[in-house]
């Protein structure tokens, strides 16, 4: 069945239809580079991962463009703050993000292009704006002047006043009017800068969007996604900026946004002590169990986020993983057709899991080996549609919290043999005590038809 996606644009669920048959373009908002990701900035990195996976099963090129933003006002703030370079912090605090995401099964983006790489392509685009009436420099800035997009505001449907008292607009002297927002700023000595027809400066946020989607997809493309919080004002003004300067012609055909994440039910926030970081929760949970957790809701409703929930979503994947351990090896499969037409409708990611659920079962209930190696390959070919369940299942139940009392895999083995030889010796009593010492420290074995097997608690 055909791709049903959400359009932001129109406020309904679209037929997606990309521009070419066999291409499709998708453009999402990634990182500005000065801290580590937080879990919040986690789940668009899950979901348009889902929507690229989905996008590669069904069209034979797809090219997705995730940005990275290493030029910006926090970013000036934090190096200053800290005493570390600018060009060591984004570095740093880009591997941190490619490694964060990464340890999610996130996929890497066909093109991630850096703000700092594209000026050249922000200047030429800001002239184009001024010179067609959209734009005005003043006092070293350069401003959009809102007014001269009749259209604006069709993305967050919002009426002009209530975007500007959303967007906290600054108010300043060379602004024709308060809506208006910067395509150019002046900086100061010290100050990241590049040279420019208005003088040594930066670009705004907006611009530096625009001119990459331009660059890396063309003036119209498919799809464009990010968080509820970027359609405005981000997303509403490069829809302005773009438009304005390429005669009228859309920027993204469909508008994909994900919800709000909170924390044990509550607004995210430091004071708060609910602030969690990708990087501290992959001390105490396996990345996996992380993105299920980002899954587990639809992604355009909103996620609470929580240990339980954590802990819920690895269970299920020992479950889901134990029903792959142990032979048959799983079979070559196609991707069940239920799991399949979950995701074509509209990333119904909830749906989808609960035919893991049922899959899992199958390979328990499976009558003979043939049939159990099917499905387990049906199992493993669904996890894999949703970034899931690629581990050898022996990898995955070795896994340790970060800092837990850890037994080696060879003093494991070695326990193991213990308990065999005790029990060979009819010492029952040593082989239980051998047991119940190993999983007093996580440790759980499982006998079987081809010996004992272990894994962590």
């Amino acid at each position: 069945m055909p791709l049903d996606l959400y359009n932001t644009l129109t406020r309904r669920k679209e037929r997606f239809e990309p521009m070419s048959p066999d291409r499709v373009g998708m453009y999402v908002c990634g990182p500005t580079v000065y801290d580590t990701a937080h879990i919040g900035n986690a789940r668009p990195v899950v979901v348009f991962d889902l929507l690229f996976r989905l996008l590669q099963r069904l069209y034979p090129a797809v090219t997705y463009v995730r940005n990275i933003t290493d030029v910006d006002d926090k970013i000036i703030d934090r190096s200053r703050d800290s005493g570390e370079p600018i060009e060591a912090l984004t570095k740093r605090t880009a591997d941190l993000y490619h490694a964060d995401m990464d340890a999610l099964n996130a996929l890497r983006p066909t093109i991630e292009p850096r703000a700092t790489h594209h000026i050249a392509h922000m200047i030429a685009l800001i002239q184009v704006l001024i010179e067609r009436g959209h734009a005005y420099a003043a006092e070293g800035h350069v401003l959009f002047a809102v007014p001269s997009m009749a259209e604006y505001g069709q993305l967050s449907r919002r009426s002009l006043d209530e975007m500007i008292a959303g967007a906290r607009v600054e108010v300043a002297p060379y602004k024709r009017d308060a809506s208006d927002f910067v395509l150019w700023k002046p900086s100061a000595d010290g100050q990241p800068g590049w040279d420019s027809p208005w003088g040594r400066g930066r670009p705004g946020w907006h611009i530096e969007c625009s001119a990459m989607a331009k660059e890396h997809l063309g003036v119209t493309f498919d799809i464009h996604g990010g968080g509820l919080d970027l359609i405005f004002p981000h997303h509403e003004n490069e829809i302005a900026q773009s438009r304005c300067a390429h005669d009228g012609a859309p920027l993204a055909r469909y508008w994909v946004h994900n919800g709000f994440v909170t924390v044990e039910g509550e607004k995210m926030s430091k004071s708060l002590g609910n602030f969690f970081t990708v990087h501290e929760l992959l001390d105490e949970f396996p990345g996996e169990a992380i993105r299920l957790t980002l899954m587990s809701a639809h992604y355009r409703q909103p996620l609470d986020f929580t240990r339980e929930g954590l802990k819920h979503s690895k269970a299920t994947l020992d479950r889901w993983y134990q029903a792959l351990r142990g032979d048959p090896a799983p079979a070559a499969a196609e991707l069940p057709f239920d799991v399949l037409a979950a995701l074509e409708d509209d990333l119904n990611s909830p749906l989808a899991i609960s035919h893991l659920h049922e899959l899992a079962s199958a390979v328990n209930k499976a009558a003979g080996e043939a049939e159990k190696a099917a499905a387990k390959g049906a199992l493993r070919a669904a996890g894999e549609a949703l970034g899931l369940l690629q581990q050898d299942p022996e990898a995955w139940f070795r896994w340790a919290p970060k800092g837990a009392a850890d037994l080696s895999d060879a003093d494991i083995r070695q326990r193991i043999d213990d308990r065999l030889a005790a029990r060979k010796a009819k010492n029952y009593a040593e082989a239980d005590r051998i047991r119940k010492e190993l999983a007093d420290q996580g440790i759980l074995l499982e006998d079987g038809p081809q010996g004992t097997t272990w894994k962590r608690a």
